[in-house]
This record gives C-alpha cells, structure tokens and sequence, in this order.
C-alpha cells in the first residue's frame, strides 16, 4: 500500500473525526460540572449511609496511623464498599498491585457465592485487606523458586479504592502492596510507602527542632507530596499494527525522518486536532470519575505527540493515579482509533517523551516547606531544606541516575529533548546567589522586586519570578518544589520517589542530629540553619549547574567535577549492586538487601530481555520486510537498464543507483546476519550480556537503522510496504 493509498483509506475511515461518549449530566439531560461528578468512582466512606459517625471517626484515626486496624473496623469497612460498589454495578474486585515489571496486575474474584444454599455477595474483611497471587510468576531475580509460589497482596489504605469501568460492567480495584511469603517487598509500592514513612518522620522532627513560631503544638507530621506531567505520543491503529516494532517493543526501530518534523516548532501548543481532542476529553472524564485531577493538557514538541499533567496529591496517591493515567489513556485511545505510545523514543530524530516528577514537601500546618517568602534569603528554614537536598543529589546522584535508567530512556537522556544521565541540579540565579553568598560567610541583600517590562500598555505587569526555567536539567527548582525531569515516560515513579525520598532523608537525618547537638550547646536556631547551609552547599555546590546540560562542555564540566555519567542502563545498574552505595537505604530500612539483590537481578533481566525481544524483531523485519523491498527494487532497476542497452540507451543513472543500493543491502545483509549470530551467543541474560548490548549490539543495531533509512528513501514507495514516519506522526 503506497502513501498515498493508505491516507486516503484513513481519511475514508475517518470522514467524522471525532467519538462521541456518554459526558455525565443531570435527570434532564445537562451536562454536570466536574465538580458535581468528580470522584463518583472512588469510595468515600464520609460518604457512606452504613458507616456511624463514629464509625467514620475511627477510620479517619486508623488511615492518620493514631489506630490500629481491628477486625471489627476491617468488616464494617468492607461490608460498606460492598454496598456501594454493588449499587453502581460492580460484579467483581481485584486486588491491584504493582509488581517488578513496572506496571500493575490484578486477579479478579467475584462478589457472587454461595451460603447456606443461597446466593449473596460478599466481600469480607480478609478478602479486603490479604489476597494471595502467585509470586513466582511475577519477576522475582531469583529470589524465589518456583515452587515457593506463596506471595500476599495488602490493602494499602492510604490509597483510595475505586471502581473501573469497561463495556459490560464494572470491577472494584483496592490498592495493595506485594509481598513474598517471608515479608520481603516484590512490588514497587512498598518501598514507597516506607521512603514516605521515614522522610515524613525524620522531617517533622526537623520542623518541631527548628519551629520558633508562638503556636505551643507540635507539627503533626510532613507529607510528601507529587505531581507527574506524562508525555505520550498517539499513532493511528490501523498503522500501528502494520509495524512489527511497534507491536513488540513500543518504539520503531528504524524510520527515515521527514522534511519537517519539529524544526518549525508550530506543533508545541499548537490547536489540538480535533481527533486528539476528543480522545482527551474523554480521558479527562474517565479520569475525573476516578478522582484524578487532571488540569493541563496540550501539544508537545515533537508531531503527533502530547501532555496530561495533574493538579498535586500525596506522594503514593499520585504515583497510583499516575498508572490510572497511563491506563486510561491507553484503553480510552483504543476507542478512538489510536494507539497511545509510553516508550521513551517511539521515533528517531524526533523528541522523545518523558514524565516529569514535581515534588515537595508539605508540613501540618498546610506550609510548603519549598516555598520562598518574599524575601528567601532570610527564609532560614526554606534554604535549610534546599540544601539538604542539594547534599542528597551530591551524595546519591548515581542512585537517582539508576532510579531511572531503563530500556527506552537511554534512547531519550542526552538527546537534544532531555536531561543528561549526569545528575545535577538547577537553582536559578537568585538562590544560587543567596547559597554563594552564605559559603562565603557574607550576606546577601536585593533591593526591590524586578518587573518585566513588556513595552505595550495594554499588557499587565508581570513579576519576575526568583528562577527561570531550565529544561535541560535533570532536577530543576521551579520556585516551590523540585522538578526530576530526567524520569522516563514508561516508568513507574514509585522507583524515583523512592530512591529521591531516601536520599533526603538520609541528609535530613543527619542533620537532625547536628541541630540537636547544637541546640544543647545553647546555639541559637537561625545561626545553626546559617551553618548548616553555608557547610551543605559548600560541600555540594559541585552539582549545582544551571547551564546548558544538552551541551558537551557541560560534560567536559561534570567530569572535572568528578560528577558520575553512566551513559547507559548497564551503566547504571551496577549502583545497585554496590553495597557501599546503597547503605543509606538499608540503614533507612527502605529496602533490606535481599531487595536490593532482587532488584538488580529483575532489572538486569529485563533490560536484556527487551532488547533480544528487538533485536529478533529487528532481524525479522530485515529479513521479510526490507531486504525483499529493496531486491525488488534491484530487479526493477536492472531490468530498465537491460532494455535501455538492448536499444543503445547508456543508463548510467539506473546503474549508479542500483550499485550504491546493492551496496547497502550487501552491508544490512551481513549485519543482519552478524547481530544474529551475537544474539545466539550471548548467554544468560546477566550483566555481561546486559554490557556486551549496551557497547557492541545497539551501536550494531543502530548502524542498520541507518543502512535501512537511506533504503527507505531511495526504494519505490510501491514497493515499501511498511507505514513511514510521514504515516504515523501526521495522519489525524
């Protein structure tokens, strides 16, 4: 099928571009606000007609962690989900989890049994808090036998329960953690959970050390807070399955580019195809049903590419909501002939997609612990924190590096879209200066507040803010909270907050020792938060770049600094198997080793498992595909050169042609035939293997991408039959 051909037969089958769906409205027909529907598909048990108001009291003490869950409280809770999961249609529950792949499972049971003869539903109080899924099955890094397939699923009660929709009814998901059947964490929730319970506690001792304010309280607790903007790419269906790469790996693994990609940059922000349109809006409604608070959307950089960002929340529920997202983006574009693509770099020469994590802290008393005052440079306990974390990226950068290496997002970082795979940090002029200032013992003074001078009346006067923004940095301060913009768009950002909440804390709590030290010395607060800046930042200010990071001076910098660039996930995996650099963890009790272990075997694996399964997709798609596209083509070629002799006809462009294709496919030929041979030797799916991809198969492969584009461009369209970049980045 030629170009041509195949948008024709598009634009055919979408004459009437956009799917209508049911928008929620009233008894007569009104479309309701999203206030009036938000949430409707997650329990609230304030909400609920069987729960006593003690009853909602002892819940509210239990999920503040001020009670203990009793068997009681478990059965009155699960008795009133029941009720109102039935009411709206739910036949079945699931305890949903996240297990090692980075995504999340389920196992649905029916509400429906049998008593006594009778049929009822039921969902008891063991059934809500415990399941019990196979662990063996799940990636385990040989931590488990086969036989041992004992594992328990959790009720994680801090993540609100809520019910999903498909065409014949409705399933009620309960968010869990996973573990084995000796208590160690096979999931990525747990490790969360305890990252958020250590930072929470080791920083609400910080404040309540620190507090001069006149209230006689205690500060309660901190919460750790999160946003996750996720970048996404949509393709055609009908095309996406006409491309095996795609199919099997979520990227392609080759492509010419087009003549006009992004250099224009008139798709960033650009209208929104209505198409896309409708696909969004019926993800912000889906969304919005499930209490996940969508606010931003629009067009990314790259063609065919795009944004959903939501508003903050609590650092689980917003990782939870971020696989809701993922999840209803992908089955909501199914519905509207698309096919929503997460890999990091699903097209080459393009931007790739990431997922930037927004994260802060938050204390009891509702105050932003990143947020300046008008003045940040007294803000003592504001610049304290800064360069506490300043002093975690400077100590656990290399972990924060393998926190996000994976499969895809080697092909992304170091781009010219995304951060490098050095960790730095970005603070902007102003709180570098103040930090400068203070290493120096002098202090730092700015008179007034800056405007910006827009040179045209009838635009109001904006106040310029203390940092600009930095795209290039891995892990940039926006002006209340800090950007990790070096996250994958495909991964779970459990395994990033994690390993960034326990960064924190580690300093936090050594910090926390200093000040108690001091206090009893008779120091004053203020002067002990002065020292501690001026010693952190001192001692951390290596990191702090607020330059180029796309730029190669900026690597020549890093390695002058002596900041670690582990270019490629094989790279970054072997933090994990550095005890040394994975103390803090364990002290923290985040993971124990054994986790460590597991997590390091499990990623190995997988990262070596991905690439075989595109390497062999590689291989096939040469061999079916392109070569036989390609020695059409030389037949074609010869054939016009033959009859152009037969009557006195020199055909010197046909012959230069055909010899500069032959050559390309006797080279993709033995390269095919070479990255076969290094697949069947590779061996186990270790380190070693992991390493030899990294350094001589992806380069291998990559010169083959190249080999097949400049076949891509200079065979007869009728003849390429697999859908191009101009196919899948602008048919609409």
């Amino acid at each position: 099928m030629t170009r041509k051909v195949r948008a024709a037969a598009k634009l055919n089958n979408y004459k009437s571009p956009t799917r209508t769906f049911d928008v929620p409205s009233d008894v007569n027909g009104n479309p309701l606000r999203v206030s009036e529907y938000f949430g409707e598909s997650v329990f609230d048990y304030q909400k609920s007609d069987i729960l006593t108001k003690q009853d909602k009291k002892d819940i509210q003490d239990i999920i503040s962690k001020n009670k203990d869950l009793t068997k009681d409280m478990a059965d009155k809770f699960a008795n009133a989900v029941l009720n109102w999961a039935t009411a709206k249609g739910a036949t079945h529950f699931t305890h949903w989890f996240q297990p090692l792949t980075g995504s999340t499972a389920e196992k649905h049971d029916a509400f429906f049994s049998i008593e006594n003869g009778q049929p009822v539903e039921r969902l008891s109080a063991s059934q809500l808090i415990q399941g019990e899924p196979d662990a063996s099955s799940f990636p385990h890094g040989g931590s488990r036998s086969t036989f041992e397939a004992r594992g328990y699923t959790s009720w994680d009660f801090s993540s609100p329960i809520f019910l999903r929709s498909n065409e014949n009814g409705k399933t009620l998901c309960i968010p869990t953690a996973f573990v084995s059947y000796h208590g160690e964490a096979l999931d990525i929730k747990t490790p969360l959970l305890r990252s958020i319970t250590q930072l929470s506690n080791i920083a609400t001792k910080f404040c309540n050390l620190v507090d001069k304010s006149e209230k006689k309280e205690d500060f309660e607790y901190v919460e750790v807070t999160a946003g996750c903007e996720q970048e996404y790419f949509l393709v055609d269906k009908g095309l996406f399955f006409e491309r095996p790469d795609l199919v099997m790996g979520g990227r392609t693994l080759f492509g010419a580019i087009t003549s006009r990609n992004q250099q224009l940059e008139d798709h960033y922000f650009g209208t929104v195809p209505d198409r896309v349109m409708a696909f969004m809006q019926e993800v912000e409604v889906e969304l919005y049903k499930l209490g996940v608070p969508a606010k931003t959307r629009h067009n990314e950089v790259a063609p065919g590419q795009f944004e959903i960002a939501p508003i903050f929340n609590r650092a689980n529920v917003a990782a939870d909501q971020n696989q809701i997202i993922m999840a209803t983006m992908q089955s909501v574009a199914i519905r509207h002939g698309f096919v929503c693509l997460l890999h990091e770099k699903p097209f080459g020469g393009i931007n790739g997609s990431g997922k930037h994590l927004n994260w802060s802290m938050s204390d009891s008393r509702g105050k932003n612990l990143l947020e300046p005052t008008d003045n940040p440079h007294t803000n003592y306990r504001f610049l304290a924190v800064v360069a506490m974390i300043c002093e975690a990226i400077n100590r656990h950068g290399a972990n924060l590096r393998t926190a996000i290496a994976g499969h895809g997002n080697d092909h992304r970082l170091g781009a010219n879209e995304a951060p490098p795979s050095i960790i730095s940090i970005f603070l902007g002029d102003t709180l570098t200066a103040i930090f400068e200032a203070y290493s120096k013992g002098e202090n730092y003074s700015k008179e007034g507040e800056d405007f910006l001078d827009l040179r045209a009346d009838q635009l109001a006067r904006l106040v310029k803010d203390n940092t600009d923004r930095n795209r290039t940095s891995p892990f940039a301060f926006t002006g209340n909270k800090f950007e990790f913009r070096a996250v994958g768009s495909s991964a779970n950002v459990g395994i990033p907050m994690t390993i960034l909440n326990s960064a924190v804390a580690d300093v936090m709590n050594d910090m926390n020792v200093r000040i108690e030290k001091e206090l009893d010395e008779g120091k004053e607060v203020d002067d002990i938060l002065k020292g501690i800046i001026k010693d952190l930042y001192t001692n951390s200010s290596k990191v702090v770049f607020n330059g180029d990071g796309y730029s190669k001076d900026w690597e020549i910098e890093a390695e002058k600094r002596g900041l670690p660039n582990l270019r490629t996930t094989a790279d970054a995996l072997s933090v994990i198997a550095d005890p040394k650099s994975n103390e803090f963890l364990t002290k923290l009790g985040v993971y124990t080793s054994a986790e460590l272990e597991t997590r390091y075997n499990v990623r190995v694996e997988r990262y070596v498992k991905h690439r075989q399964i595109e390497f062999n997709t590689l291989i096939n798609m040469v061999n079916k595909d392109i070569l036989p596209a390609a020695i059409e083509y030389k037949k074609q070629l010869a054939e016009s050169i033959n009859m152009q002799k037969q009557v006195g006809v020199e055909a010197k462009v046909d012959m230069s042609i055909l010899k500069e294709i032959n050559e390309k496919v006797e080279a993709l030929k033995a390269d095919n035939e070479k990255l076969d041979s290094m697949l069947e030797t590779m061996g186990e799916e270790d380190i070693k293997a992991a390493e030899k991809i990294a350094k001589e198969m992806m380069p291998l492969s990559e010169k083959m991408a190249d080999t097949i584009a400049y076949l891509e461009e200079n065979v007869s369209e009728e003849l390429w039959s697999l859908p191009t970049y101009y196919d899948m980045l602008f048919i609409r």
